[in-house]
C-alpha cells in the first residue's frame, strides 16, 4: 500500500473524509513522518508516537477547533500538530523563528491552550466547559488528554475534584503508558497499574467513578475500531467522562519502545534502525552531572543527606544517588509543592535535604518556598537546574525568572556558580550546616573545566570576587554568563580598562565589595541570564539608590518579554548576551 494518506491531509476536515477502515494506513504514515523529521531535526519522540491511534481518533470524531481538545504537557502533541495545518512547517519544530514544540494560542486556532508544565490540562478545560454551559453552549465538547504521570499531580486532583460536581460536558482522557520522562511513581500508578491485570477494579473500588465521573475501559489505545467506537459512545454522554487508555510510549520504534527514557527526546538518530547517531562525546561534564556526583560523594560521608525530586531523576541527575543511596532518594511524581514541603519537614527533623528541581518548574512551588520554608528558615537546599536560557523547549521552560522571584524572599541565600568547581563547592558548604535555606541555580548543558573534581573548599557566604582588575569600568555579572563576559574582553582592544567581578551570591549581596566597587568607578555594566525586571541589575541599582551613589549603571539581561524557543548560542546573538555583543555593548 503507498504512503499516500497524509500527503492529502492539511486539516482535520480533510481527516474526516477518510473512511475508518483506512485509518490505521494513515496511522502507519503519521509515526513514519513523525520518526523521519525528528530523526534529523530533534525533538520529543516517544510521547507523540504512542497516541497516534487516539490523535487520529480525536480529530476524526470531534469537530475540531470548535470542540476543544487540551494537551496536557505537550509532549505528545506531534502528531496533532500535523494534522492540523502544520505538516509542511513541521521541520521547523522547536528552531529559531519555526514552529513551538508544544501547542501554543498564538500559532494555531486547533491548540486551545498554550502548556508546557505538566497537569493543566484538566483545569483548564473545566474552565472552557463550564463558560460553554453559561453561554449556553451545551452540546460543545472538552477533551483534556493526561497521562498517567500527569494525572497524579496535585493540581489535576484539585481539577478531578471540581469536576466530579460541576455536570460540565468535559471528556478526560487517561493516556496510561506508566511512564512520565522516567517510570511512573506512587500508589496511583500502582493502582493504575492493577486495573489493567484485574479489570475487576474498574468496576469495584474505582477512585474515578468515586468522584462521579462515567468511567470507562481501560481499553487499546491503539486498537483503532475500539478507540472510534467508544469516543463515539461518549460523544452522547452527559456531563463528565473519564476514558482510561492503554498505550506504548514509542510505539512502532522498536528502539523507543524499549529504551523509553532515552527515547523520550533521543536526539538525532538513523530513523531506518532507530539507532541514535554517534557524536562526539564532550570532554566536559554536564552541570546536572556535577551536581548528580557530588551530592553522591557528600551522601558518603553525611549521612543526614537526602535527595528530592519532581519526577526528574534523570533529568538532574539524581538517578545516581538512587542507584547508590535508594533509601534516601525520593522522587515523588510531578509534584513540585509536594517536593518542597516534603523537604521542609525533613529539615525539622535535622535531616539535610537537597531539593532538585528545574528552575521554571519552581516556580509551581512558590508559596511553598515561601511559607513553608523561608518564613520558618529551614535550610532546605535548593539545586535548580535549567536555570537561564534553555534553549528549544522555549519559553515555558526557560529559568530566566528566578533570580528575580526569589531575591525578594526574606532569608533565603541565592547564588550562581560561574563554573563546575564553584558549584561543587557551594554543594560542599551548603551541607556544613547552613542557618538559612539557599538556592543554588545553573545551567542546562557543559560546563567548560575537565578537571572539576578537586577537593572541597568551603565557600564564604555573601562574598563576589575579582576576575580581572582594570581601571575605567566595572563589569559585574552573576553565574555561567561570567565567561560570555570573559570572552567579550578578550575581543577588545581596550580591555584593561575593565575590570571583571564575580559576584555569586544575589543575596545577600557583597556589600563591603560593591562599596569598593563604586567609589572607584563610575560606570558600571550588570550581566546576568535572568530577566532585567527585579533580577541582579536591579538589586545593583537599589543597593547604589539606598547609599547614594550617583553612578550609570547599565543592565545586561533577559528583556521584558517571554523569550522563544532556539538553541541557546542564537538565543543569546538575539539578546545581545553572546561574546560578540556584549563585547559591543561594553564600548558604550
Amino acid at each position: 500500500m503507498t504512503n499516500n494518506l497524509l500527503k492529502n491531509i492539511s486539516n482535520p476536515e480533510d481527516l474526516r473524509k477518510l473512511n475508518p477502515e483506512q485509518l490505521p494506513q494513515l496511522a502507519k504514515e503519521l509515526r513514519d513522518f513523525i520518526i523521519d523529521i525528528v530523526s534529523t531535526k530533534e525533538g520529543h519522540l516517544g510521547a507523540s508516537l504512542g497516541v497516534v491511534e487516539l490523535t487520529i481518533a480525536l480529530h476524526y470524531l470531534f469537530d475540531t477547533p470548535n470542540d476543544l481538545l487540551v494537551w496536557d504537557v505537550g509532549h505528545q502533541a506531534y502528531g496533532h500538530k500535523i494534522l492540523t495545518g502544520r505538516k509542511d512547517i513541521f521541520h521547523t519544530n522547536r528552531q529559531l523563528g519555526g514552529i513551538a514544540g508544544f501547542p501554543s494560542r498564538k500559532e494555531s486556532e486547533f491548540d486551545a491552550f498554550g502548556v508546557g508544565h505538566s497537569s493543566t490540562s484538566i483545569s483548564a478545560a473545566l474552565g472552557m466547559a463550564i463558560a460553554s454551559n453559561i453561554k449556553g453552549a451545551t452540546e460543545k465538547h472538552h477533551i483534556a488528554v493526561i497521562g498517567d504521570a500527569s494525572i497524579a499531580s496535585g493540581m489535576a486532583f484539585e481539577a478531578l475534584n471540581h469536576a466530579g460536581v460541576s455536570k460540565a460536558n468535559l471528556l478526560i482522557i487517561l493516556n496510561d503508558n506508566a511512564i512520565g520522562i522516567d517510570p511512573s511513581v506512587g500508589a496511583l500508578k500502582e493502582y493504575l497499574t492493577k486495573v489493567k491485570t484485574d479489570k475487576r477494579l474498574a468496576v469495584q473500588n474505582n477512585i474515578i467513578k468515586a468522584l462521579n465521573f462515567d468511567y470507562s475501559g481501560p481499553i487499546d489505545g491503539h486498537d483503532l475500531p475500539k478507540i472510534l467506537s467508544e469516543l463515539e459512545r461518549l460523544k452522547d454522554v452527559k456531563g463528565p467522562k473519564f476514558l482510561h487508555v492503554i498505550t506504548t510510549k514509542g510505539k512502532g520504534l522498536q528502539q523507543a519502545e524499549e529504551d523509553q527514557v532515552t527515547y523520550h527526546a533521543p536526539g538525532k538518530f538513523d530513523k531506518i534502525s532507530g539507532e541514535r547517531l554517534k557524536i562526539a562525546k564532550s570532554l566536559y561534564t554536564k552541570y546536572q552531572d556535577v551536581f548528580g556526583q557530588t551530592v553522591v560523594e557528600l551522601a558518603a560521608k553525611n549521612k543526614n543527606i537526602v535527595g528530592i525530586t519532581p519526577a526528574m531523576l534523570t533529568g538532574g541527575s539524581l538517578k545516581f544517588m538512587l542507584e547508590k543511596y535508594p533509601k534516601r532518594t525520593f522522587d515523588v511524581g510531578i509534584a513540585e509543592q509536594h517536593a518542597v514541603t516534603l523537604a521542609a519537614g525533613m529539615a525539622t527533623q535535622g535531616l539535610v535535604p537537597f531539593c532538585n528541581i528545574y528552575s521554571t518548574f519552581l516556580q509551581r512551588a512558590y508559596d511553598q518556598v515561601i511559607h513553608d520554608v523561608a518564613l520558618q528558615n529551614l535550610p532546605v537546599i535548593f539545586c535548580l537546574d535549567r536555570a537561564g536560557l534553555v534553549g528549544e523547549d522555549g519559553a515555558t521552560h526557560h529559568g530566566v525568572f528566578d533570580l528575580a522571584y526569589l531575591r525578594l524572599i526574606p532569608n533565603l541565600i541565592v547564588f550562581a556558580p560561574r563554573n563546575e568547581i564553584e558549584l561543587r563547592n557551594i554543594l560542599y558548604t551548603a551541607q556544613l550546616g547552613l542557618k538559612n535555606p539557599i538556592a543554588i541555580r545553573y545551567p542546562r548543558g557543559t560546563g567548560t573545566i575537565i578537571d572539576w573534581k578537586k577537593p572541597f573548599e568551603k565557600i564564604e557566604i555573601g562574598k563576589g570576587v575579582c576576575l580581572q582588575e582594570g581601571n575605567k569600568t566595572a563589569i559585574l555579572s552573576i553565574g555561567t554568563i561570567a565567561k560570555n563576559v570573559s570572552e567579550a574582553l578578550e575581543l577588545m582592544d581596550n580591555s584593561s580598562n575593565f575590570s571583571h567581578y564575580d559576584m555569586r551570591f544575589v543575596k545577600p549581596l557583597d556589600e563591603n565589595l560593591l562599596h569598593q566597587i563604586l567609589k572607584k568607578y563610575t560606570t558600571i555594566f550588570t550581566v546576568e541570564d535572568g530577566t532585567i525586571k527585579g533580577g541582579f541589575g536591579s538589586a545593583i541599582l537599589e543597593f547604589a539608590s539606598q547609599n547614594n551613589y550617583q553612578h550609570k549603571i547599565k543592565i545586561l539581561g533577559i528583556p521584558d518579554a517571554f523569550i522563544e524557543h532556539g538553541s541557546v548560542l542564537k538565543l543569546q546573538q538575539k539578546l545581545g548576551l553572546d561574546a560578540h555583543s556584549l563585547s559591543e555593548a561594553f564600548k558604550l
